[in-house]
């Protein structure tokens, strides 16, 4: 396990850095990285959350025993799933390498700052669709905008802060 470990962590650092050199007057490596992990599992996590509205629940409300879901808070559930591990895995062993923090605490503040990231995306999908009417996808995008301003903001300065001082 350790191997593919390894294997993966370093083939996603060889492709990042390989592009790297394009943006090299415009931002630090280490916010380069952070920009592209970020990017990559924002376009999934929308992607997934597409797929999940439209072809898995297939816009219908979910009932489970006497709670009813919304098919819009389903899909971000769905997504948030699957982007949530491989975030915090590309943040600890391909953005910040370096940190001095355990896994413990750093997946702990991790934790946190993703609550408030659930929290806004719970707030903010229920008022763009909910209340404004928008489409769900659209409101998942421009709820991402939102959502990733604070996570950036949260991580640099809390999670990751030991070794973010660069960014």
């Amino acid at each position: 396990m350790l191997k593919l470990h390894d294997f993966i962590s370093k083939l996603i650092l060889d492709l990042i850095d390989w592009v790297y050199p394009i943006f090299k007057k415009f931002m630090p490596l280490q916010t380069f990285r952070y920009a592209a992990c970020g990017g990559a599992n924002t376009v999934l996590d929308i992607f997934l959350f597409f797929v999940s509205y439209n072809y898995i629940l297939r816009k219908t409300p979910q009932h489970i025993g006497w709670l009813t879901i919304s098919p819009h808070i389903a899909s971000f559930m769905i997504s948030f799933c699957v982007t949530f591990p491989i975030g915090f895995y590309l943040s600890r062993y391909v953005v910040f390498q370096e940190t001095s923090v355990t896994k413990t605490k750093q997946l702990f503040k991790y934790f946190f700052v993703v609550l408030g990231c659930i929290l806004l995306n719970y707030i903010f999908l229920k008022l763009f669709v909910d209340y404004f009417g928008w489409f769900a996808t659209p409101a998942k995008i421009v709820t991402t905008f939102f959502v990733v301003i604070f996570s950036y903001t949260s991580q640099k300065n809390f999670t990751f802060k030991g070794s973010a001082d660069s960014l």
